[in-house]
């Protein structure tokens, strides 16, 4: 059967989902290694379909925003490993100075507005970007990610309501991962469907498979052309799953190995070499060669990380208030 999707494409998701998964295992190691990583730490392992579809169905400049989930994200706009592995050590080369830790990556640079860690705060912040891209007059699109958990906050419907209202370009993106920590959808909510939380606003809405890049960037392209276009916001619920616990100090006590199991059935990788294979993409020792290139990468940041100097004492307060003197200028 033919593919929809290039030799090129399937080739990329499968090196940057390797990359993801690969770099949060790597880190997960560090972080049970005593005084190596500290502090609050979620992985985005099971979930690396999403970061893969959404890049390959938007432009570069178009911004990212998400949770405190944000390695994966980050990483798939372009941070480096070594940046990324820096910071979750607190080292001065980390991608946040070594001050923002794993849930606070943000770079300017590569159009990635964070991590950050109150649950649906980017949701407004998300917003607020869109509407700097309209009001600035460009043809950029927000990609604003958040999770099942969040979208029980009130700050999703102030915000779903004006974003309608003004037609600000963003897509929502909620990775309903099952559990809001550890608990249920279903203990949380009468709405279990979260898609469609967007037809009270009007919000053209969509659920998708998250475990598929495949789906991602078809849901993607479709919600970028409509913003691009003009015509506002997309709600897009795309169902997926963390194989990791709600953090790195989550003992899951709330579902069982054989539910982790089936859904690993479903693991993007596996079925994205299955495809590159069966279609002659690579080789088995092709693929085998980009893990190998992939482990060095991961290996390599740990080294650029061990090596690293701590932050200087006098950056403690550095990017945290405002000088008031400062003019504030609106152009």
């Amino acid at each position: 059967m033919a593919q929809k999707f290039s030799k090129e494409t399937y080739l990329y998701w499968y090196e940057l989902m390797q990359l993801i998964r690969q770099f949060e295992l790597k880190s997960e190691e560090m972080y049970k290694m005593a005084g190596k990583i500290r502090g609050f730490y979620h992985a985005y392992v099971g979930q690396e379909a999403i970061a893969a579809g959404c890049m390959t169905a938007t432009n570069q400049e178009d911004p990212f925003i998400t949770g405190y989930r944000d390695h994966g994200l980050a990483l798939a706009k372009g941070v480096s490993p070594n940046a990324g592995m820096a910071e979750l050590y607190g080292k001065a080369t980390g991608i946040s100075k070594g001050k923002g830790g794993s849930m606070h990556f943000f770079s300017k640079e590569h159009y990635f507005y964070g991590g950050h860690g109150i649950v649906g705060a980017q949701i407004g912040t998300g917003a607020g970007l869109a509407f700097a891209e309209q009001y600035r007059g460009s043809k950029n699109v927000v990609v604003c990610f958040f999770g099942d958990g969040a979208a029980r906050q009130g700050m999703l419907h102030e915000v779903f309501n004006l974003a309608m209202l003004w037609k600000l370009p963003v897509i929502f993106v909620c990775e309903n991962n099952n559990y809001a920590m550890g608990t249920s959808i279903e203990r949380t909510s009468n709405v279990i469907d979260i898609y469609k939380l967007a037809d009270a606003y009007e919000m053209p809405a969509d659920k998708l498979d998250g475990m598929s890049p495949e789906a991602v960037h078809e849901g993607i392209a479709r919600a970028a052309k409509r913003a691009r276009e003009g015509d506002g916001p997309t709600l897009l619920e795309m169902k997926t799953y963390r194989y990791k616990g709600h953090s790195v100090s989550d003992p899951q006590k709330y579902r069982s190995k054989d539910e982790v199991e089936e859904y690993k059935d479903q693991d993007p990788i596996t079925k994205v070499s299955k495809t590159i294979l069966e279609n002659n993409f690579a080789s088995v020792n092709e693929l085998k060669a980009i893990d190998d290139k992939i482990a060095a990468i991961v290996d390599a940041s740990v080294k650029f990380a061990e090596e690293s100097p701590w932050p200087d004492d006098n950056e403690l307060l550095k990017d945290v208030y405002i000088d008031s003197s400062y003019p504030f200028i609106v152009d």
